[in-house]
């Protein structure tokens, strides 16, 4: 029919179209977000997410510490508030993560489990100590409070990993919107949606969602050390803060329950089914993108393995290189190889390097694993790691080190996706039955690959999801119609222990009451008994 109509009024006819289709997209003028960003590897996923709320004509502004390792000061996406932190953090980490892959090499025994704990847990507090601190400074600081409410922020936006952002949010009374994978106690889905411990796995434990008793008596074990390090250690450090700025009673877990938008760095075709709730927005993957092409002189090393293919490495950001006799025994493996090999290792090259292998200080991961050469992604396991090797389809040998690292992995190896080499096992040996495994066997690539066709077959992209969401607070001022109350409950009320009392104890009493009828009326028929026999 359109065949017929003269052009000017088939181009009328698709203007019209045009109109009413914008009409229907939900307008947003340009917002003005407060962010309070992580450093370190999260700071990549904000990163991401603010280079698209720029390119909406978002304005940001960036509040970063004074000795940020990875948060510029000046930035074409942001202006940027720089407040004071103490030195010595990064030093701190990276002493930490030696001793931890030290003891790790050891063997996993109960002394080197304990001293990890100890270790991790005495990071974790010196963390979120340095923020709490940085925060009250901040608070205090007249000029700058001035500033952040002169400013008419519409937001904040922020990685609840440590919990200044979600402070301030709420001395600013402002919404929250919550960029998150981790809180200061474990998986944020614990804090905000019912959890039961028979199939959901604890972070830590390396479990799955079927467990059997004794894995579920570990399940609750760890589950009484994330209580623990909240309600002893985490907790207490906010408290200070929560009472001096904050009016009424606080805590941080409440402060997180009250956000209005999660925006959930993960999905369920990676995470185990689990309950959630309509805050929840899962965004899993919502970094990657088409491959891009490789700088050519990567390129031609690419296709000089032809059709062998290649095998890319990488420890992720916060990992410069493995300890030295693995990092040969990795090497001389990889030398034996008929694949090229590129690797992102930072020191001292190892010395059994072979001629097939590329070390680079840095590399373009993404572009790689989505390359039809890669094969396999030998990998420590970081969420964005493995959420890149679902989205681009590529078979992952796992070297789990620290952190949610082996339980990322946990949940590929169930899906027969990756194999893991934990690093007490890690040898030439291991590491090269491991590799030979997940190239050889098709299961690991057709699995993998299946896992990535489930990903993609979305009716909107993860990034333009976590953006929607984002402008959705921003045009709502707030979205409280979709967050439970359930956090303002006692205890006692939320499981309707209360309710389970009180019927409790009316089924008593009138079970005493019956039994008393019964009493009295046995007691009067035998008194006539006995008075006609007399």
């Amino acid at each position: 029919m359109l065949g017929t109509m003269p052009l000017s009024r088939v181009c009328g006819i698709f203007v019209l179209l045009s109109i009413g289709l914008i009409s229907f997209i939900p307008s947003c003028h340009g917002g003005n977000l407060l962010v309070f960003p992580i450093d370190g590897s999260s700071w990549i996923n904000m990163k991401l997410l603010l280079e698209e709320l720029h390119a909406r004509g978002h304005s940001l502004t960036v509040i970063r510490g004074s000795t940020s390792w990875h948060i510029p000061e000046e930035s074409p996406l942001y202006t940027s508030i720089t407040i004071k932190m103490d030195e010595g953090m990064e030093n701190f980490f990276e002493v930490y993560l030696q001793e931890q892959m030290r003891a790790l090499r050891e063997g996993a025994s109960f002394l080197t489990s304990f001293k990890i704990t100890k270790d991790f847990l005495s990071m974790i507090f010196k963390a979120h100590s340095m923020c709490a601190d940085a925060l009250i400074q901040m608070l205090d600081d007249e000029n700058l409070v001035k500033r952040l409410k002169d400013a008419q922020y519409d937001l904040v936006l922020t990685d609840p990993a440590v919990a200044p952002g979600v402070l301030l949010a709420k001395y600013l009374k402002l919404p929250l919107v919550l960029n998150v994978r981790w809180i200061s106690s474990g998986d944020g889905q614990f804090a905000i949606a019912p959890s039961p411990l028979s199939y959901i796995p604890v972070p830590g434990s390396g479990l799955t969602d079927k467990m059997n008793f004794m894995q579920r008596v570990k399940n609750l074990l760890f589950y009484s050390i994330i209580l623990f390090q909240h309600k002893f250690m985490v907790g207490p450090i906010y408290d200070v803060a929560c009472t001096k700025y904050i009016e009424g009673e606080c805590d941080i877990m409440s402060l997180l329950q009250e956000a209005d938008i999660w925006l959930f760095r993960s999905d369920f075709v990676f995470d185990f089914p689990r309950p959630t709730m309509p805050n929840v927005v899962y965004i899993g993957g919502f970094q990657c993108k088409p491959a891009q092409p490789l700088p050519a002189d990567l390129e031609q090393f690419v296709q000089s393995a032809g059709e062998h293919g290649v095998i890319i490495m990488s420890l992720g950001t916060m990992v410069e290189a493995l300890p030295k006799e693995a990092a040969d025994d990795i090497a001389s493996v990889f030398a034996k190889m008929p694949q090229k090999v590129i690797w992102r290792h930072k020191g001292e090259p190892p010395s059994t390097l072979g001629n097939n292998t590329l070390i680079v200080d840095w590399m373009p991961q993404r572009d790689l694993l989505g390359h039809p050469q890669t094969k396999v992604f030998v990998a420590h396991g970081g969420t964005n790691g493995v959420q890149e090797a679902i989205y681009y389809g590529v078979p992952v040998l796992g070297l789990p080190l620290f952190l949610d690292q082996f339980d990322n992995l946990v949940r590929l190896r169930v899906r027969g996706a990756a194999k893991i080499i934990e690093l007490d096992e890690l040898n030439s040996q291991s590491f090269e039955q491991g590799l030979q495994e997940v190239l050889l066997q098709d299961s690991y690539r057709q699995n993998m690959q299946r896992l990535s066709r489930l990903h993609r077959d979305q009716p909107i992209t993860p990034m333009d999801k976590a953006i929607f969401w984002v402008e959705y607070v921003i045009r709502h001022k707030g979205a409280a119609h979709l967050r439970t109350d359930a956090y303002k409950m006692p205890w006692y009320s939320y499981y309707s222990l209360d309710v389970l009392l009180v019927l409790l104890t009316a089924a008593a009493a009138l079970l005493l009451f019956t039994v008393a009828v019964f009493w009295l009326l046995c007691c009067r028929s035998r008194r006539r008994i006995k008075s006609k026999a007399e």
